[in-house]
C-alpha cells in the first residue's frame, strides 16, 4: 500500500472518529495569528456573535469550530466577503473565561478547509465547508525539500534566539511533509498574508518552496543587521578601549611624575614661550585647565581645542613694517592707473605724514565710483606701495552680522568673524583689508551687519575690537581699511560718517584712450603671447569706445580688446600670417554690428524740444526732451519710464510754464489743451530733478511757438518760485555734452566750484552759462526772449 492511499486511509479515519461534519460554527480571528493543522495554539473570543459560535461548538460532542482569518482586523461586525476562504477546524481543547467577561480558548488544528457557503438561519456565524486534504507521496526531491527547509529554520533561530530548545528538538522528529510544513510555518514569524498564503497551498511541496523562500530573505535581513551590529559594537568597543586607556596613562603619569597629557603640555609650552599679550595669556590658559578636566572625546574639548587654535594662532604682535618712499609710491600708483589724481594725491599725503609721524590712525577711505574704474585695484596698488599684506571682503550680498562680529561659541560650527580670519590669514596685524561693495550689504533677522561695522571702522574704538567668538579685544587700530562703493546714499549715514569719502569720477574719452593703449592692451598682449603678432590702430580704439562699449570704467573696453586678440590669434592659424593690425575695419568684422550708437545734438533748432543732460551708472549721456500741445481736456500727459522725481519735475515745469505764458494765452487754454512730456529713449527708466529746467524750456518752447536752441545742452532743479537748484554728476554730463559736439551748457551758479574738476583740455572748448533763475535759463535757451512772444492761441 502506498503512502498516498496510507494518508487518505488516517484522513478518511480521523474525519470519521471525530465525525466532522461539512456544516460547523464559525469564529472570525483577526489577530496576526493562524492555528495550522497539527498546531496547539490559544486565542481570545470577546465578541458577541463569536461567543455564540463558541457556545455551540462546546455543546457538541467532538467540541468542533471553524477558524477562518478576517481580512480587516478592525471591522467589528464582519461579512463572508471580509474573510479569507481558506481556515482550519480545529478542536477546542480548553476555555478559559477571563475577568472581562471575553474567554481564553485553546485549540488544536485538525484539517484544511474552505468556506462553501454561509448558513444565515442560524443566530451565530455558520458555514458549510469543503476539507482540503493534499494528496500526495514523498519523494527524493521532498525529503531535498524538507532537510533543507530543517537546516535554514534552525539558522535563522540560531542567529534569532527568539525559540526554545525543545522546539528546535521537534523539528527533527517529523519527517512527514505535510506536518512539517505545517509546523514549521507555525512557529515562523510571518506576517497575516504570509500565513494565509500557507494556508492556501494544498501542496507541501509548494509550501515547503514558500518557506524557502521567507528563510532565504530573513537570513539575509538577519545577515545584514548582525554586520550593522558588529560594525557598531566595534566602534563603541574602540571609543571605550581609547578612553581606558587615555585615563589609564593620565593616572600613570600624575602617580609617576605630575606630568600631563603630550597634548595639554604642547599647548602650555606654546602659551608660555608665545609672545602673547598678558589677557591672552590669562584667557588661553583657562580655557586649557578646562581642557585638561574634559574628557578627551567630549564634544566640550572640541570646540576647547577649535579656540585655542583660533586665540593662539591670531597675529597679535606679528606686523610687516611699513615702506615710506614717496617717490617709489608715485611710480607705482601712476604705473598700475592712469589718472585718478585726487586718490593717488591722498595716499601720498598719508605717507608723506608718516615720515614724521609713525603714530597716526591709519585712514579710513572709501572710494565711490562707478563699475570697472579701479576702484578695487586701487587698493591693492595701496598695499604694494606701503609694502603691506592684501586682504579682500565682498561685502555685496552680507545679511548676517555674524559675518563681521563671529558667532558665540554656543553655536555648534561657530567661527571668527570674516575680519578676523582675513587677518589670520595675512599672517599680519596690520595688512591693508578692503571691504568691497559696501552700499550692497542687506539686513535680516539676523542682524544689521553695517551696525558691526561702525565699530571696525572706528578710530577710536577699534583698538579694543571683540569678535564674539574669541571673546577678547584684539587691535584694529593699526589695520588700513579701505572700502569701496558704486553709490552713497545707500551707506547708512553713521557709516558713512566714519570715513573718508573720495569720489572717483568716469574716464574721459582722452583717459580711456591713454588707458587702452598704455595699460589694457600691453597687459592683455602679454598674458595672450601675442606681444609682436597683433597690434592696434587708433581708429580702431576709438571704435570701440564710440561704438561696442558704453561705460564709465574700463571693464566692457578690456573685453573687447582682449576678444579682439582672441579673434586675431585664430586668424593667423587660419592664414599662417605672422601679424595683424586691428583698426576700424577689422573691429567692424571681429566684433559685428555697432552696439551703441552715440547720442547726437539736434541739427537744427526746433519747437517744443530741448536738449537735457543726465548722469547714469556708467557716466554721463544727452537727452532730448519733447513737449507737444493739443486740443485735449487739460491733460498732462508723461511718457518716457518716468520716476516719481520726474514726475513732479514736469508738473513743477508745466505750473512755472502756465505762470509765463498766461498773459499770451486765452483764459480757457490750459482747459481746452492737453500738453505731453516725453523723455526718449523710452525703454530706459529715468528719474531725479535734474531735468527740471530742461522741461520748463521745452514747454514753454512749445507753448510760444519759439524754437529751442539746439546748440546748448541744460541740467538742472527748477523749483516753483522760479530758482534754479544745484545738482550732481557735472563732470560726467559735460563731459557727455563735449562728446557729441554741444559746447554751450546751462548749470546752475551754485555748481560752479563743481567745474574744476573737468579735464583741461574739455574746459578749453566749452562755455558755461551760469543761472540762478528760470528767467536766465530762458534767455540763453530760446531762439527770441519770451517777451517777443506778441499773439494769443485759441
Amino acid at each position: 500500500m502506498s503512502k498516498y492511499q496510507k494518508l487518505e486511509e488516517l484522513a478518511n479515519e480521523s474525519k470519521e472518529s471525530l465525525e466532522i461534519p461539512e456544516e460547523l460554527p464559525a469564529i472570525p480571528v483577526r489577530t496576526n495569528m493562524l492555528v495550522y493543522p497539527g498546531s496547539v495554539m490559544p486565542f481570545y473570543v470577546g465578541r458577541e456573535r463569536s461567543l455564540k459560535s463558541l457556545e455551540d461548538a462546546i455543546e457538541n460532542k467532538n467540541r468542533l469550530v471553524f477558524l477562518i482569518a478576517q481580512k480587516d482586523p478592525n471591522h467589528e461586525d464582519p461579512g463572508i466577503d471580509d474573510f479569507y476562504e481558506m481556515g482550519v477546524v480545529a478542536q477546542i481543547l480548553q476555555v478559559m473565561k477571563l475577568p472581562d467577561n471575553s474567554f481564553k480558548v485553546l485549540v488544536e488544528g485538525l484539517l484544511r478547509a474552505k468556506i462553501v457557503e454561509p448558513l444565515p438561519e442560524r443566530p451565530f456565524l455558520c458555514l458549510r465547508i469543503s476539507f482540503a486534504i493534499p494528496r500526495y507521496r514523498m519523494t527524493k526531491s521532498l525529503d531535498v525539500l524538507i532537510r533543507k527547509v530543517r537546516e535554514d529554520t534552525k539558522r535563522y533561530f540560531s542567529m534569532t534566539k527568539k525559540i526554545p530548545p525543545e522546539t528546535l528538538q521537534a523539528l527533527d522528529e517529523d519527517s512527514d511533509a505535510d506536518r512539517f510544513a505545517d509546523f514549521v510555518a507555525s512557529i515562523l514569524p510571518l506576517d497575516l498574508k504570509e500565513k494565509q498564503r500557507l494556508m492556501e497551498t494544498i501542496h507541501p511541496k509548494d509550501r515547503l518552496e514558500i518557506l524557502l523562500q521567507v528563510l532565504a530573505r530573513e537570513l539575509e535581513l538577519l545577515q545584514i543587521e548582525e554586520k550593522l551590529e558588529q560594525k557598531v559594537r566595534g566602534k563603541i568597543e574602540q571609543n571605550q578601549k581609547e578612553y581606558y586607556l587615555r585615563e589609564k596613562m593620565r593616572a600613570i603619569r600624575e602617580e609617576l611624575d605630575g606630568a600631563s597629557d603630550p597634548e595639554i603640555m604642547d599647548w602650555r609650552m606654546k602659551i608660555q614661550e608665545g609672545a602673547y599679550p598678558e589677557y591672552v595669556q590669562e584667557k588661553a590658559m583657562t580655557e586649557l585647565d578646562r581642557l585638561e578636566k574634559s574628557p578627551a572625546f567630549s564634544a566640550e574639548s572640541t570646540v576647547i581645542r577649535t579656540y585655542l587654535d583660533w586665540l593662539l594662532s591670531m597675529p597679535w604682535h606679528s606686523t610687516t613694517e611699513d615702506r615710506i618712499d614717496i617717490e617709489l609710491g608715485e611710480k607705482i600708483l601712476d604705473s598700475d592707473h592712469y589718472g585718478l589724481e585726487e586718490v593717488k594725491q591722498r595716499i601720498l599725503e598719508f605717507l608723506a605724514v608718516r615720515v614724521f609721524s609713525e603714530n597716526l590712525k591709519a585712514p579710513i577711505l572709501c572710494l565711490v565710483g562707478p563699475p570697472g574704474v579701479g576702484k578695487t585695484s586701487l587698493g591693492m596698488s595701496l598695499a604694494r606701495t606701503m609694502n603691506r599684506k592684501f586682504v579682500r571682503m565682498s561685502l555685496g550680498g552680507v545679511r548676517d552680522e555674524a559675518e563681521i562680529r563671529g558667532h558665540r561659541r554656543t553655536y555648534v560650527g561657530s567661527l571668527p568673524g570674516r575680519v578676523l580670519q582675513l587677518i589670520r590669514n595675512a599672517g599680519s596685524s596690520n595688512p591693508l583689508l578692503l571691504f568691497d561693495e559696501i552700499d550692497k550689504m542687506g539686513q535680516s533677522m539676523h542682524g544689521d551687519p553695517a551696525a558691526a561695522l561702525l565699530e571696525v571702522l572706528d578710530p577710536e574704538q577699534n583698538h579694543a575690537f571683540v569678535d564674539h567668538f574669541l571673546e577678547v579685544p584684539f587691535d584694529l587700530s593699526k589695520v588700513i581699511f579701505v572700502t569701496t562703493a558704486n553709490v552713497l546714499f545707500s551707506i547708512p549715514p553713521a557709516l558713512k560718517d566714519r570715513m573718508e569719502v573720495i569720489e572717483i569720477p568716469g574716464y574721459t574719452y582722452r583717459e580711456k584712450m591713454e588707458i587702452a593703449k598704455g595699460f589694457i592692451i600691453p597687459k592683455l598682449l602679454n598674458e595672450h603671447g601675442m606681444k609682436k603678432k597683433v597690434a592696434f590702430s587708433d581708429d580702431g580704439i576709438e571704435t570701440i569706445i564710440d561704438h561696442y562699449t558704453r561705460e564709465a570704467g574700463v571693464r566692457n573696453l578690456q573685453r573687447e580688446l582682449a576678444s579682439l586678440i582672441r579673434k586675431s590669434a585664430l586668424e593667423l592659424l587660419n592664414r599662417k600670417g605672422t601679424r595683424i593690425r586691428v583698426n576700424r575695419a577689422k573691429v567692424h568684422k571681429y566684433l559685428g554690428p555697432q552696439k551703441y550708437i552715440q547720442d547726437e545734438k539736434l541739427e537744427t533748432p526746433e519747437i517744443g524740444v530741448s536738449t537735457g543732460l543726465a548722469w547714469t551708472a556708467v557716466g554721463g549721456s544727452v537727452l532730448q526732451v519733447e513737449a507737444q500741445v493739443f486740443r485735449g481736456k487739460g491733460t498732462l500727459i508723461l511718457t518716457g519710464q518716468l520716476g516719481e522725481v520726474m514726475k513732479e519735475s514736469a508738473k513743477i515745469a508745466l505750473s512755472i510754464s502756465r505762470k509765463y505764458c498766461d498773459t499770451y494765452l486765452s483764459t480757457d487754454f490750459f482747459d481746452e489743451h492737453d500738453i505731453h512730456v516725453h523723455v526718449p529713449e523710452g525703454a530706459v527708466p529715468k528719474d531725479g530733478p535734474s531735468a527740471g529746467i530742461t522741461m520748463v524750456t521745452a514747454l514753454i518752447s512749445s507753448l510760444a511757438e519759439i524754437p529751442a536752441r539746439n546748440d546748448i545742452a541744460m541740467t538742472g532743479e527748477a523749483t516753483l518760485t522760479g530758482k534754479v537748484l544745484p545738482i550732481g554728476g557735472v563732470r560726467e554730463k559735460i563731459l557727455a555734452a563735449h562728446r557729441v559736439g554741444i559746447h554751450q551748457i546751462i548749470l546752475p551758479e551754485e555748481n560752479r566750484k563743481d567745474t574744476a574738476k573737468i579735464p583741461a583740455e574739455i574746459a578749453k572748448k566749452i562755455q558755461i552759462h551760469y543761472v540762478k533763475t528760470i528767467d536766465e535759463v530762458l534767455k540763453t535757451a530760446l531762439i527770441k526772449p519770451i517777451e517777443n512772444y506778441g499773439h494769443s492761441k485759441d
